[in-house]
């Protein structure tokens, strides 16, 4: 796979099938990710480990893939590009400010919970847990960034380059949601949140063209909720934490069983969040959305009329004659006689 060489230019047409063909290739991803991640598992006897396995394994799959379907389609391929992670200068930084705001997102979020006494946490601080925290961390790092390339990597590119960019991020934002209902204890509140979110995502993607910061931010909503805090992340509670919290009150604050995903006062959340990532990418938009200026003009240089053509041409078939050329200061007299008798007067005083 060659890097630096341009991409061809992919018709609407056959963008569209490409991103149909990455569809079925990440569901089937998925499915060997998890029968081989359970069969190492099993074998080896590393069941605390097996969901790090089936992520680790579906990212990879996903990262090839795409790349191998780029490959296919245009005769060139690379791996980080082709999966919206390109290298460049900013990206740790925009990976620190999506956690910052992921982190910030979800403490607002969980706040109303913690003013009106609906948290009831239990610590469990052995060493033990903290092994098994750490894993869970590392479990949801590898999994929000397969998730940000299924949804926001080389699908939506493609999806992007056949509809546009409102339609695409309606239809893969809608993919998500659907993808949520899924879950246990989803409600109709829970899956319009996963709707939010997946726009929150994508305006990640827009506004940078890269998916450290939308990484960022998902890692850290995630892991904030599931690990830091132990509520359940979209209906599931698998994850180890050292902290495990009982939330009671009303849903439309808690989101019951499901966790703040389902909570109506989330969607509020959400809606500041987009506008604080809106504001703070206003530079990562300048530099890597807007298409360089390139220097450009009219030609200037216009033709002379037929007929001075041809009278040059025939100019030019006439041998030219040489010229003497005189000097231009006179040799006669002066034309003034009072002057040339002055100048014989002081000829002859002088000798």
């Amino acid at each position: 796979m060659q890097p630096n060489q341009p991409q061809r230019a992919i018709p609407r047409s056959m963008q569209f099938a490409l991103f149909i063909t990455g569809l079925l290739w990440l569901l089937a991803s998925h499915s060997v990710a998890d029968h081989s991640a359970q069969g190492i598992a099993n074998h080896l006897n590393l069941a605390l480990i097996q969901p790090l396995l089936s992520e680790g394994f579906f990212l990879f799959l996903l990262l090839v893939g795409f790349a191998t379907l780029s490959w296919i389609a245009t005769r060139t391929g690379n791996l980080r590009r082709d999966n919206a992670l390109p290298q460049r200068a900013t990206a740790l930084r925009e990976g620190q400010q999506g956690i910052v705001l992921g982190w910030a997102m979800l403490l607002v979020a969980v706040l109303p919970m913690m003013l009106v006494g609906d948290l009831h946490p239990e610590f469990w601080l052995a060493p033990r847990s903290w092994g098994l925290a750490l894993i869970s961390l590392a479990t949801l790092a590898v999994g929000t960034l397969a998730l940000e390339v299924a949804f926001r990597g080389y699908l939506y590119a493609r999806l992007i380059a056949a509809v546009g960019s409102v339609l695409a991020t309606i239809l893969l934002s809608g993919i998500y949601a659907l993808f949520s209902s899924f879950h246990p204890n989803s409600t109709s509140s829970s899956v319009g949140i996963a709707f939010l979110l997946g726009i929150l995502f994508s305006l990640a993607y827009l506004r940078t063209h890269g998916l450290w910061l939308g990484w960022g931010l998902h890692f850290a909503w995630t892991a904030a909720m599931g690990v830091l805090l132990g509520l359940p992340v979209g209906g599931l509670e698998t994850y180890s934490s050292l902290v495990t919290t009982d939330s009671s009150g009303v849903a439309w604050i808690t989101g019951g069983p499901y966790g703040p995903e389902g909570a109506l006062f989330t969607v509020i959340v959400l809606v500041v969040g987009m506008i604080v990532l809106y504001r703070m990418t206003t530079d990562y938009a300048w530099e890597y959305t807007h298409p360089p200026i390139v220097p450009a003009g009219y030609e200037t240089t216009v033709a002379p009329p037929p007929a001075h053509t041809a009278m040059e041409a025939a100019a030019a078939a006439k041998p030219v004659p040489l010229v003497q050329i005189l000097g231009t200061t006179s040799t006669s007299a002066s034309t003034m006689p009072i002057i040339d008798e002055h100048l014989r007067t002081n000829s002859d005083k002088t000798e």
